[in-house]
């Protein structure tokens, strides 16, 4: 049985600051290339790309072992909760790839 963990996170975002689909786009592009960068995470942008002011970003993070992971999703918990104090909210999924693949 192969091990390791996938954990993702289904993140609201709310910019009450942007008045406009490019002040938006702005500081969501950069928010997700520091996710991507920083904190090693696949993300990608799943909801309400017509809406100026919310965003939904679903993000992956995988790990050898579930401590490991859960720590690493914390973290990026902590950091999107420091940057975006006005609005964030987070849905957390974590699952064994034995899980994914159907109990093995």
């Amino acid at each position: 049985m192969t091990g390791g963990f996938v954990a993702v996170l289904v993140v609201d975002v709310h910019f009450p600051e942007a008045g406009s689909l490019k002040g938006k786009r702005k500081e969501l592009s950069s928010l997700k290339t520091q996710l991507r960068q920083r904190l090693h995470c696949a993300v990608s942008e799943t909801a309400h790309q017509d809406l100026w002011q919310r965003a939904e970003l679903t993000v992956a993070l995988t790990g050898g072992s579930l401590p490991a992971l859960e720590s690493a999703a914390d973290g990026v918990e902590r950091w999107l909760e420091e940057r975006l104090p006005q609005g964030v909210s987070v849905e957390r999924h974590i699952r064994s790839v034995g899980d994914l693949r159907g109990g093995e």
